[in-house]
């Protein structure tokens, strides 16, 4: 028997087990509470992982999971070994025949976009190396902040007709000592001065419309600079295996020196249920600020608020004052 079935035939058993308990002592158990257990035991029943999902199922292709993709590798990542020692971070991208890659497309203004997270999804880095043409070796100042096991992703566009965007990634241990810090949804986030809140439900497996406005004190901010072909670039993680998705502002690719704000459009396809991290980069006055959310896709999101309301804190009460009106 499968896990998930063994789960779902275990929250039953609770269910019929609780019933009997509360039968035998005088109490009737409300029939929201029952079927409220019911769904949830039957929703793990019907593949709450990820290698179960409806989605990955079909045939979702999931980025940033492996080192290499349609023919390409990411190379070893050389960076400092060690938080708070000065470097250099580089790599290179090759070939089927291990050759180092010089041509790139350019996409978001850039041949190559550098993504690096903690595996807890803290520290994120945005950044955009430089290429040696000559030795095909991408290289870029680094020092790590803290201690811990990051990903380094490395996305980008080979050359060629109809190419479309890859994303590599390798692990990097940074000697030290830390503490994962647990994830919580967060819909606001304060940076820099400003005010950002990101509205909207992510919904698996299909496309999902984010709206994220900017304040600064109380004040919308209707000064948002171009930044990598669009008023804002939302990166998307899943919590876990932190695979990689694109996520895509709506509207025209704007033009040097237009303006916009408070909001900005996204539209996000979250491949499976689950927990997904969000850093949006934006630019006001040359500058450029990154905000972070933690978002859950709407069945979780839905799930999360039924445990709440079915917390002893609330529940026991409700049961004591029946049991007296029965006596």
């Amino acid at each position: 028997m499968k896990a998930p079935a063994r789960l779902a035939l275990y929250g039953v058993g609770l269910v019929a087990a609780f019933g009997a308990a509360f039968g035998l002592s005088g109490i009737v158990v409300p029939d929201s509470y029952v079927a409220a257990w019911a769904e949830q035991s039957e929703t793990a029943g019907h593949g709450g992982g990820h290698g179960d999902s409806k989605q990955e199922a079909e045939g979702h292709t999931l980025n940033g999971l492996s080192l290499d993709a349609d023919g390409f590798v990411l190379s070893a990542v050389q960076a400092p070994t060690a938080a708070g020692t000065e470097g250099t971070m580089s790599f290179q991208i090759l070939d089927e025949a291990g050759d180092p890659v010089t041509e790139f497309t350019t996409a978001h203004e850039k041949d190559l976009h550098l993504i690096v997270v903690r595996s807890d999804g803290t520290q994120f880095h945005h950044a955009h190396p430089v290429l040696n043409e000559g030795t095909g070796t991408w290289s870029i100042p680094w020092t790590w902040e803290e201690a811990g096991t990051y990903r380094v992703f490395a996305d980008f566009t080979p050359v060629g007709e109809n190419a479309s965007a890859i994303t590599l990634t390798r692990t990097v241990q940074v000697s030290g000592d830390f503490t994962p810090e647990q994830s919580a949804v967060q819909a606001t986030d304060e940076v820099d001065g400003y005010t950002v809140t990101i509205d909207g439900h992510l919904n698996a497996g299909s496309s999902s419309e984010l709206t994220i406005s900017i304040t600064r004190d109380g004040k919308p901010v209707t000064t948002l600079e171009p930044y990598l072909g669009a008023f804002g670039h939302l990166v998307a993680l899943r919590e876990g295996d932190l695979a990689y998705l694109h996520v895509h502002a709506e509207g025209d690719e704007p033009q040097p020196g237009d303006t916009a704000g408070p909001e900005i459009a996204f539209a996000a396809e979250p491949p499976t249920e689950g927990r997904y991290l969000l850093y949006l980069d934006f630019q006001v006055d040359g500058q450029v600020h990154t905000a972070e959310f933690v978002l859950d896709t709407g069945h979780l999101a839905q799930t999360t608020n039924l445990t709440q309301t079915t917390t002893p804190v609330e529940f026991w009460p409700s049961l004591e004052a029946e049991r007296e009106g029965r006596g």
